[in-house]
């Protein structure tokens, strides 16, 4: 007997008839000798309803208050699941985060979990019933309600599944699995059968929207074994586990990428000690999150610097960086907000030599210049013009033969 968590989104609990859906996958898990504990979001579009309900009241209403209305989307789901469940014959009972005693720390609406009290959820299934656990929430020591923030339900899944020591969680989503890239960019690219945490943080942190970072981080921490599958077709989807021998024969496992770049230069800055945080501390002072960064040294002992940031953040970096500009008597000021970051990914490149060299050829290959470089152990990141997004992804996929099995790629 296996004891799996599994986690179903908003789309995936849209409607009824969705809902019965999920009771049905649920109720076959039971059926082939597993405990089952499920999670759930809540309906598509149910806490963008509450909180412009809160919002037609005052544009600033209560962090506190807030967290109490829009955990209410969860409670009516793990209700409908179980009235689901029960109507088909399977016995089940439902929690908010609250009853399972979910402790998390006192920040509204982006709290963090600390503790979880498994003992209700363990008697629930010993006694054979399927447990159904409101995502995105749990309470503070005073009792107040919290939530978790954006993907917060996968981050509950997770966790519930860390305190259980549960055999697997399962993420359900509106995709089939982990693909090596994006398919509505490539439509050669490949579903993954696996993937190591590494490698998926990675892809998380660099545009790849299938899993929330929080809940790979956590999964990884606690040795959880995540798979992520589809709610609407059957199939293994991809898991998410640590690295082993196979993996290492693929020297990239996927591209991932990123629209939402801008970049920004210093240009003529006196060459001093200090000078990077004189150019940065403003910057991050305005809660502003730095991404890639270049220095280069010229004759006349003055440095350009450029780095880039979220495009959101441009305009504000910018006249930012325009004061700074003035303070440190550099010459110029320069911007661009149409770059785009293209990465490839692989455990493997740690005993994979040329990697970087093969990348760069690929793209100089369809006259694709390179703005900027980054590379870590397992990440090799350039910065292009926007123009050229689809053309490098897909590039790059042909260069390292992702559309085939690392066993059969050259």
């Amino acid at each position: 007997m296996s004891l799996i968590v599994q986690k179903y989104g908003g789309t995936s609990v849209g409607t009824v008839e969705r809902i019965e859906a999920v009771a049905a996958k649920v109720a076959a898990a039971r059926a082939r000798g597993d405990q089952v504990v499920v999670v759930v979001s809540a309906m598509s579009g149910e806490t963008n309803r509450l909180i412009a309900l809160a919002h037609e009241i005052t544009p600033t209403p209560s962090p506190r208050e807030m967290d109490v209305l829009v955990s209410t989307g969860e409670q009516v789901t793990i209700a409908l699941l179980s009235i689901a469940l029960q109507k088909i014959g399977c016995p089940a009972r439902s929690y908010t985060g609250g009853q399972v005693r979910i402790l998390t720390d006192n920040v509204h609406s982006k709290a963090r979990i600390q503790e979880i009290d498994g003992g209700r959820v363990r008697a629930d299934l010993e006694a054979g019933r399927v447990v159904v656990v409101a995502g995105f929430q749990g309470t503070d020591e005073d009792g107040n309600i919290t939530t978790l923030g954006r993907g917060g339900s996968d981050t509950t899944a997770v966790a519930m599944a860390a305190a259980l020591e549960a055999d697997e969680c399962q993420i359900f989503t509106d995709v089939d699995g982990v693909y090596t890239t994006d398919p509505r960019v490539e439509p050669k690219a490949r579903k993954l059968d696996r993937i190591t945490f590494e490698e998926m943080l990675e892809m998380a942190s660099l545009g790849s929207k299938v899993l929330q970072i929080r809940s790979v981080e956590f999964a990884g921490k606690y040795n959880v074994p995540l798979r992520v599958l589809s709610s609407f077709e059957e199939g293994e989807g991809t898991l998410i586990t640590f690295e082993d021998e196979d993996m290492e024969k693929a020297k990239v496992s996927g591209i991932a990428f990123s629209r939402d770049e801008a970049k920004l230069t210093i240009l003529g800055v006196p060459d001093q000690p200090g000078v990077a945080y004189s150019i940065l501390g403003p910057v991050s002072g305005a809660n502003i999150e730095v991404d890639m960064i270049i220095q280069n040294i010229a004759e006349d002992a003055t440095t350009d610097f450029t780095f880039t940031v979220h495009r959101n953040d441009y305009p504000q970096a910018l006249k930012i960086l325009q004061e700074t500009a003035e303070v440190l008597g550099a010459r110029e000021v320069i911007g661009d907000d149409s770059i785009v970051k293209i990465s490839i990914v692989g455990v493997g490149m740690r005993s994979h030599a040329g990697i970087a060299a093969t990348m760069f050829e690929a793209l100089a290959e369809e006259g694709i210049n390179i703005r900027m470089i980054s590379t870590s152990e397992i990440k090799i990141s350039v910065v292009v013009d926007e123009k050229y997004l689809e053309l490098g992804v897909r590039a790059l996929h042909d260069a390292f033969e992702l559309d085939r099995p690392p066993e059969q790629a050259a």
